[in-house]
């Protein structure tokens, strides 16, 4: 009975190591080689076809060459640990950054990121603020929406396209708001350093009430006066109104 249990165990790796990279791998002794070709090709396809919906702007600027052997690379390479098909996409973000390649621009992780983001909020189980009234901004600790996230990429990956790709990123950071509206729509905006910062700030020190963030981010921008007041106050409400942020009940 080990002996058979062994062998049964040998043609499973066997098999997978051809469906992983049947390029370097031959299919298992006494397998038909059509079926073992039939079963190679349903899992290089459904991998591509569920990847390929999740990164549509990856593919395009990759084109179908190298996004095919994008995907024979993870499959060959990485060891998926979810059981869930609608996370392998996260796990693929991560092994684009964890593992380079001088064929692909090096943009390519962060690209990767920026529209996995959209997926995940769109999937995202988490209840938008309740709305509360504007005053309470200024007197009451805030938060930010589980369904609004502020995000910095060192490229522009909103701009990215098959007739854009810098070779070197900018001096500055690209600085993003991605949100989702009551209406299920994902809308992605560019953030000022000072709005990306309240955010993180908001972040970062929950205990403080709406106008202690302002003064503090005042504070550490240098500068001071009523029309900074004015205009953070103003930045504040509006994200209040598009659901970014809200004073904690």
């Amino acid at each position: 009975m080990t002996e058979v249990r062994q062998t049964l165990h040998q043609q499973q790796q066997a098999l997978t190591r051809y469906l992983r990279d049947p390029e370097q791998c031959p299919a298992p002794a006494g397998m038909d080689v059509a079926q073992a070709q039939v079963y190679r090709d349903l899992i290089f396809e459904n991998m591509r076809s569920l990847l390929s919906g999740t990164f549509p702007v990856l593919v395009s600027v990759l084109g179908q060459e190298k996004w095919r052997a994008c995907v024979r690379r993870f499959l060959r390479e990485h060891r998926c640990v979810t059981p869930r098909f609608g996370e392998i996409a996260e796990e693929f973000v991560g092994y684009l950054a964890a593992h380079p390649s001088p064929d692909w621009p090096l943009f390519v992780a962060e690209l990767a990121h920026y529209e996995w983001v959209e997926m995940v909020l769109l999937q995202a189980e988490a209840e938008p603020l309740s709305s509360h009234d504007e005053a309470s901004l200024l007197d009451s600790p805030l938060r930010v929406s589980p369904l609004a996230w502020p995000l910095a990429y060192q490229w522009p990956v909103h701009r990215l396209a098959p007739n854009y790709q810098p070779s070197t990123p900018p001096a500055e950071p690209t600085l993003l708001l991605v949100r989702r509206t009551p209406g299920f729509e994902v809308r992605f905006s560019e953030l000022s350093l000072l709005a990306w910062r309240l955010l993180q700030r908001i972040e970062e020190y929950p205990g403080l009430a709406g106008r202690e963030q302002l003064r503090a981010l005042a504070q550490e921008a240098g500068v001071s006066g009523f029309d900074f007041m004015d205009n953070a106050v103003a930045l504040l409400r509006r994200m209040q109104e598009e659901g970014v942020v809200g004073a904690k009940p």
